[in-house]
């Protein structure tokens, strides 16, 4: 397949594409327009290939998104590009409204103008894949089943709040206009090239560098982890077979307090570069809790993994080891980062 893919130089769109170009025959369009968040160093070296293009554009562009659909001719549509940081969000959600609701809007428009244009069977084929957060579903309590397909949305942030719309929008495109769409939602991710204002990698860098560990509240909201990896496999099953209309609700069964991820990372990297001053443990300090934070999420993802013969590889201990030794060997992206004055040192809870 040929497949325009939005947002490939993030956290999980480059994980796709490289799984895409490394572990498929597919070909890909990476539309991304760099913002903060964005490196190109996270695609590395399967930029080289010949089945990968980069367009640096803008999906808030419907000019644009028009002329790369028409001049790349795509079979598929992964959507990822979004605004992900909670913390943000609640700071200045104009651009969150933008990005994931303008922009998803801008992005189902070019591809329903394209689709319309291409002979039947090339229609039958088309698929509008949108990847979607399982915060739009609101937060569970400790002894609340987790979510499913069908759970009522119930968006808590603006993040997730511009999320759900952005859900609701691609939904209502295939029912009004028939566009072959469907939806995956998952939870967390972790893994490398994570940007370092996130939970993990912002615990991980702290840590190495004996900074102290801020942790929101007591440490209790509980949050399902899923590798970076294991999403990117799944997201491409997804997009070989996914069936316009439904919804895969994509996780690991992999749920833990986020005070139970920063001692597993203080542990871990106990182990594998001991600190002089001793267990990093004394590092962690409680701060202020954020505006509704939610207290946990955690998806059963039966019905994917059945529906797309997936799941995932990785137990919690076994990932956040690569992780965390991912940090250690690659300093030099993170540092550069934060050499580039970013400041944010607050705790995100989504990928």
């Amino acid at each position: 397949m040929r497949i325009l893919l939005t947002g490939g130089c993030g956290f999980i769109g480059s994980a796709v594409i490289r799984h895409l170009i490394n572990s498929t025959q597919h070909s890909v369009l990476n539309v991304d327009c760099m913002t903060y968040a964005a490196s190109e160093d996270t695609v590395g070296a399967v930029a080289q290939s010949d089945r990968y293009e980069h367009a640096r554009a803008n999906i808030v562009n419907g000019v644009e998104m028009q002329h790369l659909f028409d001049t790349y001719r795509p079979d598929a549509v992964m959507h990822l590009a979004a605004e992900s940081h909670v913390d943000r969000s609640i700071d200045g959600p104009g651009v969150f409204i933008q990005t994931n609701v303008v922009g998803t809007y801008s992005l189902l428009e070019a591809a329903r103008k394209y689709w319309q244009e291409l002979d039947a069977d090339q229609q039958k084929a088309f698929r509008f894949h949108h990847i979607s957060t399982d915060e739009v579903f609101g937060h569970l309590e400790v002894n609340d089943p987790p979510f499913t397909e069908t759970t009522p949305y119930d968006p808590r942030s603006p993040y997730s709040a511009s999320k759900a719309s952005s859900d609701h929008l691609v939904r209502a495109w295939h029912e009004t206009y028939g566009l072959p769409t469907f939806v995956t939602n998952t939870t967390n991710n972790y893994g490398i090239w994570h940007f370092p204002e996130k939970l993990i990698p912002l615990v991980t860098i702290n840590a190495i560098e004996g900074k102290e560990l801020p942790v929101y509240g007591k440490g209790e909201n509980i949050r399902d982890w899923l590798f970076v990896e294991d999403h990117a496999e799944a997201l491409v099953k997804a997009v070989e077979v996914g069936v316009p209309g439904e919804t895969y609700a994509i996780g690991a069964r992999q749920p833990r307090t986020n005070l139970d991820v920063v001692k597993t990372i203080c542990a871990v990297l106990d182990e594998l570069v001991p600190d002089p001053a001793g267990p990093r443990e004394r590092l962690i300090r409680y701060v202020t809790d954020r505006p509704g934070h939610d207290f946990r999420y955690e998806i059963d993802s039966s019905h994917a993994e059945q529906a797309l013969g997936w799941k995932a590889k990785h137990d919690f201990e076994t990932g956040i080891r690569r992780t965390v030794q991912w940090y250690l060997d690659n300093r030099a992206w993170w540092e550069g980062i934060r050499a580039r004055r970013y400041t944010g040192q607050r705790l995100g809870t989504k990928a």
